[in-house]
């Protein structure tokens, strides 16, 4: 009965809205893996000039 009434326009499209959010969420969750990569690949050039360093004392 729910379907039937979305389809006539009788009531919003709850599941429209929802896969919208969830894109913008997928998006948002990419977008804050890809800037904690740059931290993280920084952390580790850092770690291995360190280690490049004391080595070479």
């Amino acid at each position: 009965m729910g379907q039937a009434k979305r389809d006539q326009g009788l009531r919003p499209d709850q599941a429209g809205a929802d896969e919208e959010r969830i894109k913008a969420l997928e998006r948002e969750v990419r977008d804050l893996c890809q800037a904690n990569e740059i931290p993280r690949k920084t952390s580790a050039d850092f770690a291995v000039a360190e280690l490049d360093r004391r080595s070479k004392l």
